[in-house]
């Protein structure tokens, strides 16, 4: 197995255990020196210019480090320039202040990026239930009294001073606690947004990059990455896979999965320890496991063409209309392990098409479908496509 330099000895070692006070009197020194507390300020503005302030270069980031893809649907917007309407209190954004006057947010993108879009035309109002007269209608063509109360409105903005922290590491880590206290009550996010969040890091983007690649997108049934995409592919947001960052997350199963001898705590626990530990990386690190992974992507996408990472159905003698996790975690941890011998594998695609057949023929359906996520499930299904692999180049 190709493994990055720090992989070596990934699970040498366990985290250590932050030290904590132990004594009332160093529990309130640490209290009375600010450790633990923000510097907060809240504004309030209106909606019009808010939305002209959004404009201004480097004044806000819609979408830091830690921040999910934005997946409102019109209809939900919609709800909120309602509720903007009828003065209807809507909860304030959170933002903090990276930089004097600029901006990154911590809660509340969704609200911002509907606001900002509604001022700009790019969506009509839909399914209102209380003003249903408006339905259809933009901001330029909203009635004259309606866009004057509309205007009248505010949003309030609670703003997380650069004053709260002294350095950049107890700045990302404030970050950090606030977002996850934000958004972890609610049950809108997904677990790689979370870890997108909690984890940020090389591996992180490097994730994000890999999701993009042509072949990868295809498989999953997702549009080819353009750029500004959110705004220029329509109904990008509605494919599950990509809004709540599965893509993201399959990426990483691949890179998780080559340590299965390891794994522990189920399949997102896992994932969690995995993008924990992958904090350390370095860029060496990176470059060796992107190519490992582009290389493996290539390779089971040369033999499948477009049957990549679908199962054989036996029923109906054909391969599925969709790619399935479970089925791609053999494949590519599988064929990752024979790239030192990748042109035989090429040169035998055709036997390992057809042994793949046989070999859905010989298992049952769950075996490679995924109706069992324990290390034994998983480390099976390894085994048996690797095992077919080899058999099928002799």
């Amino acid at each position: 197995m190709v493994l990055a330099p720090s992989e070596l000895n990934l699970w040498a070692t366990r985290p250590k255990e932050k030290a904590t006070p132990v004594t009332d009197n160093e529990i309130n020194e640490r209290y009375s020196r600010g450790e633990g507390r923000i510097v907060i300020e809240t504004n309030r503005e209106k909606l019009p210019g808010f939305v002209a302030s959004l404009k201004q270069p480097n004044y806000m980031d819609l979408r830091p480090f830690y921040q999910r893809r934005p997946r409102w649907s019109a209809a939900k917007q919609s709800l909120l320039i309602e509720s903007f309407i009828m003065n209807i209190p809507v909860p304030p954004v959170f933002l903090y202040e990276k930089e004097y006057n600029s901006y990154e947010v911590m809660d509340g993108q969704q609200r911002i990026t509907a606001l900002q879009y509604f001022y700009e035309g790019k969506f009509e109002l839909a399914d209102l239930k209380q003003w249903p007269e408006i339905n259809g209608r933009t901001y330029s063509t909203l009635p004259e009294k309606i866009k004057a109360g509309l205007d009248r409105r505010s949003i309030t903005s609670i703003v997380l001073l650069k004053e709260s922290t002294s350095g950049e590491e107890e700045a990302s880590s404030l970050r950090e606690t606030v977002f996850e206290r934000l958004n972890t009550g609610g049950v809108e996010l997904g677990r790689q947004e979370i870890r997108n969040a909690l984890y940020r890091g090389r591996v992180n983007n490097m994730l994000d990059r890999l999701s993009r690649i042509p072949a990868f997108r295809k498989a999953w049934g997702i549009p080819l990455y353009v750029e500004n995409e959110i705004t220029d592919t329509p109904g990008l947001l509605e494919i599950s896979i990509f809004a709540q960052m599965a893509d993201s997350e399959m990426v990483l199963r691949f890179f998780a999965l080559r340590h299965v001898a390891n794994y522990r705590n189920g399949m997102q626990g896992f994932l969690d320890i995995y993008m924990r530990k992958s904090l350390a990386f370095t860029e060496a690190d990176i470059a060796v496991l992107e190519q490992l992974f582009i290389d493996t992507l290539k390779l089971a996408a040369d033999i499948y063409g477009d049957a990549l990472f679908r199962p054989f159905n036996i029923e109906k003698n054909e391969w599925e209309s969709r790619a399935q996790r479970a089925y791609y975690d053999a494949v590519m941890v599988g064929l990752s392990s024979f790239l030192d011998r990748e042109q035989q594998v090429r040169d035998k695609s055709e036997e390992i098409k057809s042994a793949t057949i046989q070999m859905f023929k010989e298992h049952e359906n769950g075996t490679f479908t995924g109706r069992g996520n324990t290390k034994d499930d998983i480390e099976t299904r390894i085994r048996l496509f690797a095992e077919m692999v080899e058999k099928a180049i002799g």
